[in-house]
């Protein structure tokens, strides 16, 4: 399982742009405007070979109507609480201010790696400016400049060295682990309660609810698995946190620890930007997934709404289509089982291994029929293809020119396994490997 990195700091200092760059995906909107960033963003980087999830927090214009102003206190103490490490981003432009010292005050009684980044510094007239922010009382501070890089290796090298070892679990022993994930009050608990058939998790109408992420053990009907609900019990003092963030960090380590997710979405809500988030997040790290359409029952519908329903999400996840799609109602207790039983056939596949003579007898006839396009005048020859000996899906194809392999014949070659060997519901990885 990753860190988790947290990067904090007042509005309009540049975080955004640091979290696109560290990710390599214009993911979070950035603009010179303040507050532009309100969802969270989340996304996997790596440095030096160490992989983590970084946490793009947002900021928030003081004195908005619709935004409170401890609002940035908030998120920085859910960051201290859930991260591993923290960066602390503030803006060399306009020096030390108030807020950067509200966030500096808390981030001095935490016990864990704080980098402070002195963003914009592009020029040395500029670096001598940085050196007010010792004033901040958090030490050493590093230098970048977000929107050209500079800077960021220095401070990227450093957070690496201080991030902890996280164990490696090993799933083999364990039992399969399901996780889950949805936004807050799309119906998760209610799904696990029901499932269980007792009132393990406390089930309100307010969002966020649930607190701490709880493993269930379910043993029902042949079916052996952990049940793993991201969040859990909240304190009455602490309802009017920002919940969508909390929910979004436990998603982020639930995720990352689970075998197959469970994403619940509201089907009042549609699959809307957050719920595409934490879907696109369970597709890099390789997981399993269903989707749960809960609520359906609320819905008013005709003999198409199903179908336009469904075809609406494949559209939105594309090219990853091949994921099952259930429509569920917690409350009614339609189609639960259903889709427990959709879960455990998505981990089969997952955890699937073909045999190395079953592959290259069915795939070698299909590629000689329709060959990789020739690319520069050179012709890409497939010998031999193989699957990896990885805990999800992935093949290599061996071949004479495996960099003149372009994506759209590999998302074919993915197509063909799918076809032939059902991997419904799993990310599959297809490498061209030098024969």
């Amino acid at each position: 399982m990753s860190n988790i990195v947290a990067i904090v700091g007042r509005p309009n200092v540049g975080k955004s742009t640091f979290f696109n760059r560290l990710i390599q995906r214009r993911e979070a909107i950035v603009d010179a405007v303040s507050g532009v960033t309100r969802d969270r963003h989340y996304g996997k980087s790596d440095w030096n070979g160490k992989e983590f999830s970084l946490i793009d927090t947002g900021g928030y214009v003081k004195g908005s109507d619709d935004i409170f102003e401890a609002e940035i206190d908030k998120q920085v103490e859910l960051a201290i609480e859930e991260a591993d490490a923290i960066i602390f981003m503030v803006d060399v432009e306009t020096g030390v201010t108030g807020m950067d010292e509200d966030v500096a005050r808390l981030l001095r009684k935490v016990d864990k790696p704080v980098f402070l980044a002195v963003n914009k510094v592009d020029n040395s007239k500029r670096a001598e400016d940085a050196v007010e922010f010792y004033s901040l009382g958090l030490g050493e501070y590093y230098t970048i400049a977000s929107i050209n890089g500079s800077g960021t290796g220095d401070l990227l090298d450093a957070l690496v060295a201080a991030l902890p070892e996280k164990e490696e679990v090993e799933e083999k022993e364990e039992l399969p682990r399901f996780a889950v994930v949805g936004r807050p009050n799309a119906g998760k608990s209610s799904f696990i309660n029901a499932l269980i058939g007792e009132d393990r998790y406390i089930v309100t109408d307010i969002a966020g609810t649930t607190r701490d992420s709880i493993d269930t053990k379910y043993n029902r009907f042949g079916f052996e698995f952990n049940l793993v609900d991201t969040a859990g019990i909240r304190r009455k003092s602490k309802v009017k946190e920002d919940l969508e963030f909390y929910s979004v960090m436990r998603s982020v380590r639930a995720i990352e620890h689970c075998d197959v997710c469970l994403l619940v979405l509201d089907a009042t809500r549609g699959f809307d930007g957050q719920v595409q988030n934490i879907f696109w997040l369970a597709e890099r790290n390789r997981k399993g997934i269903v989707i749960l359409v809960n609520k359906w029952d609320l819905v008013e519908k005709d003999t198409m709404t199903t179908r336009d329903f469904e075809k609406k999400i494949r559209k939105e996840i594309e090219p990853f289509t091949d994921v099952p799609i259930i429509f569920i109602s917690v409350l009614n207790k339609q189609r639960i089982f259903k889709a427990i039983e959709t879960a455990v056939e998505v981990y089969e596949n997952r955890t699937k291994k073909i045999k190395t003579s079953k592959l290259n007898e069915v795939l070698l006839p299909i590629i000689e029929n329709y060959p990789p396009p020739a690319y520069k005048g050179k012709f890409v020859k497939i010998k031999y293809i193989m699957q990896l000996p990885t805990p999800q899906p992935q093949f290599a194809f061996f071949c004479n020119l495996p960099q003149y392999v372009r994506e759209p014949y590999k998302r074919y070659l993915e197509n063909q396994l799918r076809d032939h060997f059902n991997f419904n519901g799993v990310p599959i990885s297809v490498y061209m490997r030098k024969k």
